[in-house]
C-alpha cells in the first residue's frame, strides 16, 4: 500500500510575517494617509503623557523632572486637604450637571425640530444660524457675553422689560452658573445637533410611510419611530459626557470670572490654571491635580459604560 505521508507542520511565524506584509502591501497608501495622524498622537498627545511624572515629585524648573526629589503622593494630600477643595467640587459638579441636564438635551430637540421642516432653504438658513457661534472664537464670544450681560447690556435690559433687575449679571456671583450654562447651550447648540441630524438622515422613510398608513400623525411618528431609532446615539453622546462631568472648560471661565464670583465660578480647570501658570506656578501641584481628575473622569465614563450595557445593550466598549 501506499503510504500516506503527513504534510509538514507550517512556520506559524513565516505566514503571520507574510500575511502582515502582504496586508501592509496591499493597503499600503492607506496606511501612509494613517501615519501623520499617528505621529500627531504620538508626538503630542502620548509623548507629553510622561510629564505627568512631576505630579509625584517637587518639580524644579533649574532641576528638570529626571533630577527632581519624589515626595510620593504628597500633592495629592494637600489638595485633598486644601481649604478649596468643597468649592472646587461643588462649582465643577453642578455646572456640569446643568448644563448635562439643559445642554444635552438642547441639541437633540433641535434636530427634531429641524427634521420636522419641509422648506429646505429655510432649514438650511436655521442651520446657519445655529452653528455660527461655535466657529467665533472664545474670546470675542466671552467680549459678547459680557457686554450682553453688563448691567446696560442688550439681554440685561432685555429681561428689565420682562420684569427682571438691572445688574451685572456676570459680576454677581448667584447669576454666574446660569449665564455660563445659558451662553454654553447657545454656542453648542447647532454644532452638537450635526450627528443626530446625520442620525436621522439614516432612519428608514418607510417607517414613516407604514405610520401614516396605521394612521399615525406627526407627533406619534416622532414618538415611536424617530427617537427610538436615535436612542444608541444619544446613549453612546451620553456615555462620552459623563466621562467629562469633571473637566469645564478652563478657557471660558478664565475669561468670564473674577474674584467676586470664585464662589460660584471657580472650578478644578480654572484653579488648576491660577495654581500652576498664574499665580503660585507649583506645576507638581497643578499636575497631581489635573490626575486627580482624569481619574475621577475615567472612573464615571467606566461606569456609566457598564450601566447603559446592563441596561440598554449599548455600550462603548
Amino acid at each position: 500500500m501506499k503510504r500516506i505521508m503527513a504534510a509538514p507542520p507550517q512556520n506559524t511565524h513565516t505566514s503571520l510575517g507574510y500575511r502582515i506584509k502582504r496586508e501592509l502591501h496591499k493597503n499600503r497608501y492607506v496606511y501612509l494617509m494613517i501615519i501623520p495622524v499617528a505621529l500627531y498622537y504620538i508626538i503630542f498627545c502620548y509623548g507629553p503623557m510622561f510629564g505627568v511624572v512631576i505630579a509625584f515629585k517637587e518639580f524644579d524648573i533649574g532641576r528638570g523632572i529626571f533630577e527632581s526629589p519624589w515626595v510620593g503622593l504628597k500633592h495629592f494630600k494637600s489638595f485633598l486637604a486644601d481649604m478649596y477643595f468643597g468649592r472646587l467640587i461643588r462649582n465643577t459638579v453642578l455646572i456640569s450637571f446643568y448644563d448635562l441636564l439643559f445642554g444635552f438635551p438642547a441639541p437633540i430637540i433641535l434636530a427634531l425640530l429641524l427634521n420636522e421642516i419641509k422648506s429646505l432653504w429655510f432649514k438650511r438658513s436655521i442651520q446657519t444660524i445655529a452653528y455660527l457661534p461655535h466657529f467665533i472664537s472664545v474670546v470675542v464670544i466671552c467680549g459678547m457675553i459680557a457686554d450682553f450681560f453688563s448691567a446696560d447690556g442688550l439681554v440685561t435690559k432685555f429681561l428689565v422689560v420682562l420684569g427682571g433687575e438691572k445688574v451685572n449679571y456676570l459680576g454677581d456671583a448667584k447669576y454666574f452658573r446660569s449665564v455660563f450654562v445659558g451662553t454654553n447651550i447657545w454656542q453648542g447648540i447647532g454644532w452638537n445637533s450635526i450627528i443626530y441630524m446625520a442620525a436621522l438622515s439614516g432612519v428608514d422613510a418607510q417607517l414613516y410611510e407604514a405610520a401614516v398608513i396605521d394612521g399615525a400623525g406627526r407627533w406619534r411618528q416622532v414618538i415611536h419611530i424617530t427617537i427610538p431609532e436615535i436612542v444608541p446615539t444619544i446613549i453612546i453622546l451620553l456615555i462620552l459626557r459623563m466621562g467629562q462631568i469633571m473637566s469645564v472648560g478652563f478657557e471660558k471661565i478664565i475669561l468670564l470670572y473674577n474674584p467676586g464670583t470664585y464662589e460660584t465660578a471657580d472650578v478644578i480647570s480654572s484653579y488648576v490654571y491660577r495654581r500652576g501658570l498664574s499665580e503660585s506656578f507649583q506645576y507638581s501641584y497643578s499636575a497631581a491635580v489635573g490626575i486627580f481628575q482624569s481619574v475621577v473622569n475615567l472612573f464615571l465614563l467606566i461606569t456609566a459604560n457598564k450601566v447603559s450595557n446592563r441596561l440598554t445593550e449599548t455600550s462603548l466598549f
